[in-house]
């Protein structure tokens, strides 16, 4: 019998991580924990970048925080399918990209511990 997940090197982590561009930001507010679907890109030092409002309630609860960023696919007929995790320090910085919109801020998820597990298709036992 094959074990369920297979843990992922970081390499794979950042090649897999690149290929999307919606994950998970987990992070807390008033001490419970929070989790928003963001859109992302992956900077060149692996960090995760985040485009957002200057004023959201994301930036208030994660600028300086230690936060976690998830994404990952997984076949739901099958369930085989990924999934990697970084945790790191996030950061907020002004959005100087030309085409952003006005008062949209960057959000910069610098990656401390990144993993990952590769999930193998269910298996089916017969009897």
């Amino acid at each position: 019998m094959t074990p369920d997940t297979t843990p992922l090197d970081g390499r794979e982590c950042r090649r897999l991580l690149a290929g999307l561009s919606v994950g998970r930001v987990v992070y807390t507010v008033g001490a419970l924990p929070a989790v928003r679907p963001a859109r992302y890109r992956l900077g060149a030092d692996g960090s995760v970048l985040l485009s957002t409002a200057a004023e959201s309630e994301l930036v208030r609860a994660v600028s300086g925080a230690l936060v976690a960023f998830e994404a990952g696919e997984l076949d739901a007929a099958d369930g085989a399918g990924w999934s990697v995790t970084v945790l790191g320090r996030a950061d907020v910085t002004p959005d100087r990209t030309p085409t952003g919109p006005a008062g949209t801020v960057t959000v910069r998820i610098l990656p401390e511990l990144v993993s990952g597990r590769l999930f193998a298709p269910n298996q089916v036992v017969r009897r």
